[in-house]
């Protein structure tokens, strides 16, 4: 196969493959097999089939159920008017009670319909952990993407559940919407005293971009020496051949260290998997904890006296 380029990528295909066969008890596979050319430019070209099953099924009624809450709220405050629901989307938003609701629930239209959203939200996403967990045991995977997944949950959560209940009001968690949630998250960090001087925030960080530049090395490793092969990293990962033999010394030669095929793959999963897990732990920190970053970072020694 002659040499392909940052730009092109080489295709391959053949007979449709179904998968290992299912367990008894199971329910069908969805949907046919098909080929896409233009998916195949940035994956596998085969689409299909897709295994919901039950708790597949109920994942997506539930998101389904909090995306309707959540729109038809947006369109009611906007006088349902489909161009001005469109014009505004981005500035819309579903708030959540008010505090001297705190932890209990409170009408639908002072922050109700908040609560019924998040709670068919947050079900939703725990059926789909609930659905990788059960997928990946039955391929006879290890349950690596679950946990991964589990961490970005745990940050979800910490935003909108534990963090309010720990502070007692659900007037802490951030609206639904996009501009309304990052205005949340300015004054969030405006409130605590500005969260860049919160340690986990910092951890977050430096974790995001650690990920950032272990993806792109890894990644442009790998397309380096796929002339060789090295894109079969199982094969290389028990029989190095020329490709990671390349890889290795190149990695030698400009750091004077290099990673596995195994490893590479573990310090990738471990960067991102701290991403959300230490910042979930700062914002849990950020209030029960600690009421102003700044007058903390001052007495630790990480910001200047006033």
């Amino acid at each position: 196969m002659a040499y392909q380029n940052i730009f092109s990528q080489v295709q391959v295909q053949t007979a449709a493959h179904h998968g290992v066969p299912l367990r008894a008890g199971s329910s069908a596979r969805e949907t046919k097999t098909m080929f896409n050319y233009w998916l195949g430019k940035i994956g596998d070209a085969q689409v299909g089939p897709v295994y919901l099953g039950y708790t597949g099924v109920a994942s997506l009624l539930c998101g389904f159920v909090a995306i309707e809450i959540i729109g038809l709220n947006m369109l009611a405050s906007v006088d349902w008017s489909p161009i001005a629901f469109l014009k505004n989307f981005c500035w819309l938003a579903l708030e959540p009670p008010k505090p001297e609701y705190g932890i209990g629930f409170a009408p639908l239209q002072e922050g109700g319909w908040w609560l019924m959203a998040g709670f068919f939200l947050t079900t939703s996403i725990v059926l789909w952990w609930v659905r990788t967990y059960r997928r990946a045991r039955a391929l006879g995977m290890g349950t690596h993407v679950s946990w991964a997944f589990a961490s970005a949950i745990f940050l979800y959560l910490s935003l909108g559940f534990i963090q309010p209940v720990l502070m007692g009001s659900f007037s802490e968690a951030p609206p639904f919407g996009i501009f309304p949630h990052l205005d949340w998250t300015n004054n969030f960090s405006i409130k605590y005293g500005n969260l860049y001087y919160n340690p986990f925030h910092c951890l977050s960080i430096a974790f995001l971009y650690g990920s950032a530049l272990l993806f792109a090395m890894h990644g442009a490793t790998i397309l380096a020496v796929s002339r060789y092969g090295g894109e079969r990293e199982i094969e290389q990962v028990v029989d190095r051949g020329t490709a990671l033999e390349r890889a290795a010394l190149f990695w030698r030669w400009t750091m004077g260290f290099n990673a596995t095929a195994e490893s590479i793959h573990r310090w990738a999963w471990w960067f991102a998997v701290l991403v959300t897990l230490t910042g979930g732990i700062g914002i849990i920190l950020t209030g029960p904890v600690v009421d102003n970053w700044f007058d903390w970072g001052v007495k630790h020694g990480l910001a200047p006296p006033r």
